[in-house]
């Protein structure tokens, strides 16, 4: 048996980097819904905006972000601007006396990090053995995924120590921020790429023109299941309304991981086997029935059922419908088709969680929950059609 030797060790520094700034994000994000609704008394309109215009924005920054890196070379220096804007966020949150300072820190928060992914996953591949991408790619999404598991946990922890002190778990959340830059500035070498000055501009009508029937059906499959499933900051004030101690906050989002990282790799297994329209459906199916568990639920219970579904859906739609738009796009166009996805994706959350926000606050949580579960529903249309294009 060959031994193999191992990844270098600017791989696992980058998965690192990934692992410590999503540590300092989830700490922040596992609470600031409540933050925003409870400490500054913001409405839940208000908290669906703020993460429709955050999550949008680093969707869409995502689109020039790579080719900024094709065109100059630089993969290195563009993921240290990203995460060096995400890293000089972090205080923010814990000085905010007002909804507009959170506003601002998300922003930018989420500029970085549309500006840091295509370089960091571009770098990836520079520096990992050609044979090796795939194990590469899965030991930085590894160890990304285990920050989303630790990041609630200390979270949680510092809560029980501090009394409920949402302010310090906000301080504490700088440090692995600015661990996470001090890793990739320190211990990732950059790798710069010859320069192509005839790179097309990745939304061009040129472009557009040669993409196929099929990617336009997946892309509008996905604006409507991104516009239903509205972020994680509505399934946390969902499950807290039921009384739970502030200290369990964080717990949504662990269970959320936890659920995404078991059934992720599995469901990639069979994406590769399968016709991936019928995993799709399977996914459509668990987004309906869990957010009928939320909108339905007077206990508990049967929002945690919802909660476990609402994960079981990322895990069977998201991995599925990238490779579906990397099998439909031309070769040439694979980026191209990865930018508008990211548009569109932007576009449709920014959209879904002010409808959804909104309605909240006009006919509570309920209403907004079907409403997630009635547009789900309409992708299941587009699915005949993807089956006769033998997707």
């Amino acid at each position: 048996m060959i031994r193999r030797s191992p990844l270098p060790t600017a791989i696992w520094a980058l998965g690192f980097t990934s692992l410590f700034m999503d540590i300092s994000s989830e700490m922040i994000h596992a609470l600031l819904p409540l933050y925003i609704t409870g400490t500054l008394g913001a409405g839940v309109f208000a908290l669906g905006l703020i993460e429709g215009i955050a999550e949008a924005t680093a969707l869409i920054v995502k689109i020039f972000s790579g080719v900024i890196s094709d065109i100059t070379g630089k993969r290195k220096a563009l993921a240290l601007l990203g995460y060096g804007m995400a890293a000089l966020t972090k205080p923010l949150f814990p000085l905010a006396h007002s909804l507009e300072l959170v506003i601002t820190a998300r922003f930018i928060d989420r500029i970085g990090k549309g500006i840091r992914g295509a370089p960091r996953d571009a770098l990836v591949a520079d520096l990992a053995p050609p044979e090796r991408r795939g194990e590469a790619y899965g030991l930085r999404q590894s160890l990304d995924t285990i920050g989303a598991f630790v990041g609630p946990l200390i979270a949680m922890a510092v809560l029980a120590y501090w009394s409920d002190a949402l302010r310090t778990v906000f301080w504490f959340a700088v440090i692995p921020a600015f661990l996470s830059v001090a890793t990739l500035f320190f211990f990732v070498p950059e790798r710069d790429q010859p320069r192509d000055g005839k790179r097309p501009f990745p939304i061009s009508r040129a472009a557009l023109v040669q993409l196929p029937r099929t990617f336009w059906l997946v892309l509008t499959l996905s604006g409507l299941l991104v516009f239903a499933r509205v972020s994680d900051a509505f399934l946390s004030l969902r499950i807290m309304s039921f009384d739970l101690p502030l200290v369990l906050a964080p717990l949504v989002l662990v269970a959320m991981n936890i659920i995404y990282a078991l059934a992720a790799w599995p469901v990639g297994i069979l994406a590769d086997r399968l016709p991936r329209w019928q995993l799709l459906a399977l996914g459509i199916a668990a987004l309906i029935a869990g957010a009928l568990c939320l909108a339905l639920a007077s206990a508990l219970p049967l929002a945690a059922i919802g909660l476990l579904l609402w994960g079981l859906s990322l895990a069977l739609t998201q991995g599925v419908m990238a490779a579906m738009i990397a099998d439909a796009a031309p070769a040439p166009l694979r980026a191209t088709a990865f930018g508008l996805f990211n548009l569109a994706s932007g576009v449709a959350m920014l959209l879904g969680n002010a409808a959804s926000g909104a309605l909240w606050d006009l006919r509570g949580a309920s209403a907004a929950f079907m409403l997630t579960a009635c547009v789900a529903a309409l992708p299941l249309g587009l699915l005949p059609f993807l089956k006769r294009n033998r997707v």
